[in-house]
């Protein structure tokens, strides 16, 4: 590996930056030393993207702030669990790039596991359940379940998050036997890192594990 950093572009669909600099942070504490991470937040898309009309809207101002930055990065994150534009920012940019939902689900059926994701947006049921097809994941896939109240309540009170992610985990592992666990989105990353010791199964933080891999791409 080159001695220079290597720049790593982590683009928050969600137009919220406060969301933004929590997910920067996560990605820098998984980060190996010679990776610098930066942020770029959205401003088009609602503040926390709960709807599949909202994260198709997305896409497009992804692709965009991707071509922006292609000349000041060495690979990209879509921290947005539906991965909404990764496929146009590949094509349009030829970097390495990476969605923090396939990243998750990718390392969640490592070694064959069975897998589920326990998250709090029920409208996105439809996209979530896509990306293990596209994976080629179906048959390990078990499932969604989602965490009780609404989603921009939950985010405000993060006792309250983690406590009904708590019960979707549970849901997944007793009634789906998912042998992991993804917490499925990149707002909930801070709660994904608060809730991993508590259970025997794995916990995936998707953040961290979109680090990994586009470390490796980029690296390679």
């Amino acid at each position: 590996m080159a001695s220079s950093s290597r720049r790593i572009l982590l683009i928050n669909p969600n137009s919220n930056a406060a969301t933004t600099a929590m997910m920067v942070a996560i990605a820098r504490s998984a980060a190996a030393d010679g990776f610098d991470i930066i942020g770029a937040t959205a401003t088009r898309a609602p503040q926390m993207i709960v709807s599949a009309d909202a994260l198709e809207a997305a896409a497009r101002e992804v692709e965009e702030i991707a071509r922006a930055h292609q000349h000041s990065c060495d690979g990209i994150i879509v921290s947005a669990f539906g991965d909404p534009g990764l496929e146009a920012v590949k094509a349009a940019t030829k970097l390495p790039a990476v969605g923090i939902g396939e990243s998750s689900m990718l390392e969640a059926a490592a070694n064959g596991r069975r897998f589920g994701v326990a998250t709090t947006t029920p409208l996105l049921k439809a996209k979530i359940d896509a990306l293990p097809e596209v994976l080629g994941l179906r048959s390990r896939y078990t499932g969604p379940r989602f965490a009780e109240g609404d989603p921009q309540d939950l985010m405000a009170d993060p006792a309250r998050l983690r406590a009904a992610l708590t019960g979707a985990i549970e849901a997944c592992i007793a009634q789906d036997g998912a042998e992991a666990v993804i917490i499925g989105g990149g707002p909930l990353g801070e709660a994904a890192r608060e809730l991993q010791p508590m259970f025997s199964v794995s916990v995936i933080a998707p953040i961290p594990s979109a680090v990994a891999r586009i470390m490796r791409l980029v690296a390679a």
